[in-house]
């Protein structure tokens, strides 16, 4: 374990197995079907790229950079694009892969400006849901585990940008962020 973690919430072993299951399912859901997955940058990389090991089906890829952070360890609100999509949305299926849906702020955002570029339909996948944090009234389609109102950092998910190449998920001891 690493010494800023209070404790390990979820092992390599455990993500992958979750993931693999949630690549399955995907596949099913968008048989027939060639939808364009839409990873928000940073923190949803990792799982993007092994989550789109799992789906069968033809997809393709994209990356958006949306900040409401910074480097605090809490949304400061504001929502900014940093790096818009490289393909249009019109007319396709949309999945967004996301790391953790907190306070919903910035998926809502996300959300709503796909569904006003027309796309034919847009769902939400996150590696990690935390109802506790939400802000606004937004749920997401598939959500591989429930994480408790802490503060969780690794496979992707960072403080400061730190902590994202950790194989498992932790929970940040409050000394590190805190004063």
């Amino acid at each position: 374990m690493h010494p800023d973690l209070e404790q390990v919430l979820f092992t390599e072993d455990q993500l992958m197995a979750e993931i693999r299951a949630l690549g399955a399912r995907l596949s099913a859901d968008y048989a027939g079907r060639n939808p364009l997955f839409v990873c928000v940058l940073k923190g949803a990389v990792m799982f993007m790229t092994d989550l789109v090991k799992h789906v069968t089906v033809p997809l393709e890829m994209d990356f958006i950079a949306i900040s409401s952070y910074g480097a605090s360890s809490k949304s400061s609100g504001v929502v900014r694009i940093l790096k818009d999509l490289d393909r249009p949305v019109e007319g396709r299926d949309i999945v967004i892969v996301e790391d953790i849906v907190d306070t919903g702020l910035t998926l809502a955002y996300l959300k709503e400006s796909l569904q006003h570029r027309r796309a034919q339909s847009v769902r939400v996948v996150t590696l990690f849901d935390k109802p506790e944090g939400r802000k606004v009234d937004i749920q997401p389609d598939y959500a591989c585990f429930q994480v408790p109102n802490a503060f969780i950092v690794g496979y992707g998910l960072d403080y400061a940008e730190r902590y994202r190449n950790l194989p498992f998920v932790g929970i940040l001891k409050p000394s590190v962020y805190i004063g």
